[in-house]
Order: structure tokens, then sequence, then C-alpha cells
């Protein structure tokens, strides 16, 4: 498996950088297909995390308060980010404190646990995959923040990944 972490420019602003992941030369990062496939039974709720997206790199940042945190494994990273407590749609996502934002897949949440949707697991351990992968890149100084931490430079492709049934 090949992924490669790509500045969605768009969406990133003064406060937050947003990214999302590419899964081996898709045409499609993975919050791209987040958005097809949850725009036609959940419409309302997709332009309702855009627009906290918009709000969070422009104004707030990625603030603890707008996410569920512990998604995945202890100290992974993995958080949800969702537009109303009631609602169903869980994106998730990689925080890096409040400048930097990585987005992953998600889906509708009708289970009590993730594991119990094969669909919400498979995104999530993908995210924990693609977790690991980012933190390995920075100890190996492949991956570094710039000098304001701000934002990550360096190289944003990583190969030859392990295949995982869990995803």
């Amino acid at each position: 498996m090949k992924l490669k972490l790509v500045k969605l420019d768009k969406l990133s602003g003064q406060k937050t950088q947003i990214y999302s992941i590419v899964v081996d030369n898709d045409d499609k990062n993975l919050f791209e297909h987040f958005l097809d496939e949850n725009d036609e039974a959940y419409h309302d709720e997709l332009l309702e995390i855009l627009t906290r997206i918009k709000s969070i790199s422009n104004k707030e940042g990625a603030r603890e308060h707008l996410f569920k945190k512990a998604e995945g494994k202890l100290g992974d990273g993995i958080e949800a980010l969702y537009d109303e407590s009631n609602r169903k749609l869980r994106l998730y996502c990689i925080r890096y404190g409040s400048v930097l934002l990585v987005l992953g897949g998600g889906g509708a949440k009708n289970v009590r646990a993730l594991q119990d949707d094969p669909k919400l697991k498979k995104e999530n351990y993908l995210l924990r995959e693609i977790s690991k992968r980012l933190s390995q890149a920075m100890q190996d100084g492949d991956l570094k923040w710039n000098g304001n931490f701000n934002d990550f430079t360096g190289d944003f492709t990583f190969e030859d990944l392990d295949n995982n049934e869990d995803f």
C-alpha cells in the first residue's frame, strides 16, 4: 500500500492546516471519498461538517472541545469530528494540537461501538495505520514541522506498507 499526505489548500486557513491521504494513487483522497459516500443520505450534515472545518481552519483552530477523543488506541491521535452530538455522521481525523488536522474517512454511526460496523472499523483502523506511519516518518526526520510549528514539510509519500487485514 502507498499513502500520500496531501494538503487541502481550499480548506486550510490561518489557524489550522488541513490534510488528507491518497491511498494507492487513487484519484481522490479519503476525505473526498467521505464526501461522495455521504452526500446523498447526509447532505445537510456534510454541509455542517464543512462549515465546522472552515471555522476550525480560519477562526478557532482545531480546539479539543470540537472533537470526540480516543477514537483509536492510546496515543495515536485518532479523534472524530461531527456536526452535532445528536447526529450520526462521524469523520475520523488525526489532530496535531490546534494547528494541523489530517482528515480521513468515516460514515454514519448507527452502532454502539465502531467495531460493530465494518465500514467504520475499516476507516478507523486505516487511519490508525496512517497515524503510525506519520509518527514514524517524523521520528525518522522524513516529515518535520516547519519553522513556525504550524505546518509539515518533507516527504509526504509512504510506500511499501504492509496490507493489514483489519482495514
